[in-house]
């Protein structure tokens, strides 16, 4: 599933096609993905000048000068393509601008979403209105984690991918920020010392940001909009690394099933 780089790489990409123009056709080629596309969608962003693009959580903003924004998120599979050569048979929805470049929102498992909320009420909308703060904004430091883990029995790992605490950090990004700031993924979050959890706060956006310069992490299906694969999956310390000798130190690296996904982590360096 694309995660908060793989989101914002293709918010950035976007960017720099729809940012300033308008939108002279959207076209819906089914009636929904893992919901029904909004009715009047074609009718409210057709025409419409896009004004900037943002992301929150996992989720991407197309912000338009009608005070519409546009809200999509990949689910499993979900990406967007800039300009294809064809239309493909799991290319969901077509946008095209007033200077001709096309966009087509690929996504074969159709676990992805788009929505239409107005701008000045997205704070409320349902699936924000619970985020927590955004890691890349300086929201999240040791006293944040700390007051939201106090007395919780909760292993660490989980509680990092409940998005009331930390918006849109996932598996893959949990797993590299905990091995950077050296805390075991097994233990019970409220017994993490203060310390490590400061050390946690500056691992878990440097991740990120690693990740985004390296444009995310290709696995099965991302891509960026213009075809560019991510690479940040050649730089993983644990991630996808079970049996690996581990960069740190001589421990190997161990893969485990918490809360239904594989956490990979160190055993020697992890405590």
């Amino acid at each position: 599933m694309p995660e908060l780089p793989e989101v914002e790489t293709t918010v950035r990409g976007l960017e720099l096609v729809l940012k300033g123009r308008r939108i002279r056709r959207l076209e819906t080629r089914r009636a929904d993905l893992r919901r029904a596309f909004p009715k009047d969608l074609g009718q409210r962003m057709t025409g419409a000048r896009v004004m900037s693009l943002g992301r929150r959580a996992k989720y991407g903003l197309v912000n338009t000068d009608c005070g519409d924004t546009m809200i999509f998120h990949l689910g499993m599979s979900g990406a967007w393509r800039i300009d294809p050569h064809e239309l493909g048979k799991h290319d969901h929805l077509l946008i095209e601008t007033d200077e001709g470049r096309r966009l087509h929102l690929r996504d074969p498992r159709r676990f992805g979403s788009v929505d239409l909320v107005a701008t000045a009420e997205l704070s409320e909308w349902p699936a924000f209105k619970a985020l927590g703060p955004e890691p890349l904004d300086g929201g999240i430091d040791g006293k944040w984690l700390k007051e939201r883990f106090a007395g919780r029995s909760a292993a660490v790992k989980l509680l990092l991918l409940d998005q009331r605490i930390v918006a849109g950090l996932g598996n893959i990004y949990a797993c590299e920020a905990l091995y950077r700031a050296r805390i075991d993924p097994r233990k019970a979050a409220g017994k993490v010392s203060r310390p490590k959890l400061d050390a946690l706060a500056v691992a878990i956006p440097e991740v990120l940001n690693d990740a985004i310069r390296a444009g995310g992490s290709t696995l099965k299906d991302f891509a960026a909009p213009d075809g560019e694969l991510g690479y940040f999956s050649k730089q993983f310390d644990v991630y996808d690394r079970e049996g690996e000798a581990c960069r740190t130190c001589s421990g190997t690296i161990k893969r485990i099933a918490q809360g239904g996904r594989s956490t990979f982590f160190c055993p020697t360096c992890q405590r």
